[in-house]
């Protein structure tokens, strides 16, 4: 009697590893630039954020100095109103400058990081 021996070899074909390939890259195609305006705008509302502080810390610095909405002020003078006198940075990379008077509020160097 002879014997039928299948030779099945198990594996996928090239036609089914094209296609998931391909819809990983569709899938990643639509993720990543969802994830990159994610971070933009966390990164933009964090900035704004510590914008605020800044803002906050600079009124209190005015009210216990006695000065007035022409007054000049630095970024240092502010400090010690900050918590652990820190001054906080922008996640985005960008540079606080303080506004031109007391009356201005703070600035940061990035598009879109305004209070």
């Amino acid at each position: 009697m002879k014997t039928n021996i299948r030779n099945s070899q198990g594996g996928f074909t090239l036609v089914e590893i094209m296609i998931v390939v391909a819809i990983i890259g569709l899938l990643a195609a639509i993720a990543i630039p969802n994830f990159v305006k994610a971070r933009t705008t966390a990164q933009q509302n964090s900035c704004i954020a510590n914008l605020k502080q800044i803002d906050g810390a600079k009124d209190q610095w005015a009210l216990e100095q006695k000065k007035g909405a022409d007054a000049k002020w630095m970024l240092d003078d502010v400090k010690v109103y900050l918590r652990g006198s820190l001054m906080p940075a922008c996640p985005s990379g960008g540079k606080y400058t303080e506004g031109a008077n007391v009356g201005a509020s703070p600035t940061c160097n990035i598009p879109g990081h305004t209070l």
